[in-house]
């Protein structure tokens, strides 16, 4: 990626500015000053340095920082914490469902998701209709970048705590001492941000660009927002509305959705870039946590039994290809050298998030290259398939599922690599027929944990699945108990400085 990203550190009077790039060819460039925040949106320069520090706060160039895998997938079925017995013992207790609200991992996706929530206002303040100052075209791409990424943070936020603060604007300490908005009027604001988005937003950008928010982008967020709200008809209109774009198309191989080599693919709706070798350090160090201890990784984040067992096979006994793209485990390899079983306590390793060592050698085990997808195509026809189906639309609801099951079964034709290349294995993941709708519902289900599995979407899943569902599903998590744990705890930082909030 050669966008030039960079950190801005926003205080009550001063902007610093940092300009740095994310090219392999470093640039380090001196800190171009201090600004008043109301003189500093002088300049198209000025205003694509200010969008450009609103997409920092999703990468993981530190994954205890940004722990939404924790909260995500540790905290669900799909995953357990892994590595030694008390290191990072507050994820532990997350995966325990032993949560207080000074736990790390909440305070930490609360702190960087507001974060880039903050860095989003700012420019939104900045950019407002009376300056003119900046092109219309600039103000226009900024504007939606944005509103588009205020519109995901606060997606993960209301996902994570429920009912929360809305800021849409910069404010004192004192402004920002506000009741928690109910959740609705959250997501009213998520939909309308992603409309605003979607009006402006390009539908492609330039190689010097990659990374950035796109229309399809806004338009896959807005249905997703609209799913979570169970407000089907919505839902399905907007997922069909990226497929409109026709932008968008799977991969051949579902392997390469997770390869380096792949980073910019018609599949990918939007990613957080991560670039190896930058300064300041802009690596994906998930590549470490998750790698085992001999190969100079840390071993967090081990697959569940109950996640492989979701995985369908042939009635030969072939797996489903996806199992060993995701999960690494005994008799197959771990990319480029043997799976050692005393790796994990489960039997499981996750590999989305690793490269092999031939890219990313052990000596820069942290600072890998390949982006986190936070949003893929194969999303977004699964939100349109569970919105038909849930409007007894159900044969219609085929249409984007067998899309799905079709590109992964003929990862068999695509893929060299797998002992059966060359051909399907007989009666693997044949097309679903059945038209009820219980039974689809369940099928679009299990399709959805196989095909986005250890993405960290699972337990934002698991929970609008309903009581009868969540409770089944975390049924080995003594701990868990629905009503009182749809929702982690408003960390207790926020507790601390915003009294409106009433709580202690």
């Amino acid at each position: 990626m050669q966008r030039k990203d960079f950190i801005v550190s926003f205080g009550k009077i001063a902007l610093l500015v940092p300009l740095v790039s994310s090219c392999k060819k470093i640039l380090n460039e001196p800190v171009l000053g201090s600004y008043q925040a109301n003189n500093f949106f002088t300049s198209d320069q000025n205003a694509v340095l200010a969008i450009n520090a609103a997409y920092p706060p999703l990468t993981f160039t530190d994954p205890s920082s940004n722990a939404i895998w924790v909260l995500c997938d540790v905290a669900s079925d799909d995953a357990i914490k892994g590595g030694l017995p008390g290191d990072q013992a507050d994820f532990e207790l997350v995966d325990e469902w032993n949560i207080n609200p000074s736990n790390s991992a909440v305070e930490a996706v609360w702190k960087r998701f507001y974060d880039g929530v903050f860095k989003c206002n700012v420019v939104l303040d900045g950019l407002s209709a009376s300056n003119n100052n900046i092109s219309d075209s600039t103000k226009n791409s900024c504007i939606g970048q944005a509103k588009f990424l205020r519109a995901y943070y606060y997606f993960v936020l209301t996902n994570c705590y429920g009912d929360i603060p809305l800021h849409l604007h910069v404010g004192t300490p004192e402004q920002l001492q506000v009741p928690a908005t109910p959740r609705a009027q959250i997501f009213a604001q998520v939909e309308k941000d992603c409309q605003d988005a979607a009006g402006v937003l390009p539908l492609s950008w330039g190689t010097t660009d990659l990374g950035r928010a796109t229309k399809g982008a806004a338009l896959a967020l807005l249905a997703k927002a609209y799913l979570f709200q169970q407000n089907w008809d919505l839902a399905a209109q907007a997922a069909q509305s990226v497929d409109a774009l026709n932008v968008y198309s799977l991969l051949p191989n579902f392997d390469n959705n997770f390869k380096a080599a792949y980073k910019n693919n018609p599949e990918a709706i939007f990613s957080v870039w991560q670039v190896s070798g930058a300064s300041p350090f802009q690596g994906n160090n998930l590549n470490q946590w998750f790698a085992p201890r001999s190969i100079n990784g840390y071993g967090f984040f081990y697959p569940t039994q109950s996640l492989v067992d979701n995985f369908e096979s042939s009635p030969s006994g072939v797996a489903d290809p996806r199992l060993d793209y995701t999960v690494a485990r005994k008799g197959k390899p771990y990319f480029d050298v043997p799976f050692d079983p005393s790796w994990t306590t489960t039997g499981y390793l996750s590999k989305k998030d690793c490269q092999p060592l031939s890219e990313i050698p052990m000596n820069i085990k942290g600072d890998g290259n390949l982006n986190y997808e936070a949003i893929r195509y194969s999303d977004i026809l699964l939100v349109e398939a569970e919105a038909l189906n849930e409007q007894g639309k159900s044969a219609e609801a085929l249409i984007p599922l067998n899309k799905v099951r079709k590109r992964a079964r003929e990862s068999y034709l695509n893929d060299p690599s797998l002992p059966e290349f060359g051909t399907v294995p007989p009666g693997l993941l044949p097309d679903i027929t059945i038209t009820d709708q219980n039974q689809l519902r369940d099928a679009i289900r299990r399709e959805r944990r196989s095909e986005l599995a250890l993405e960290f979407h699972r337990f934002f899943d698991v929970i609008r699945y309903g009581k009868a569902y969540a409770m089944n599903a975390m049924k080995d998590v003594p701990n868990f108990n629905y009503d009182n744990d749809q929702f982690f705890p408003i960390p207790q930082s926020e507790r601390d400085t915003n009294k409106k909030l009433g709580l202690h």
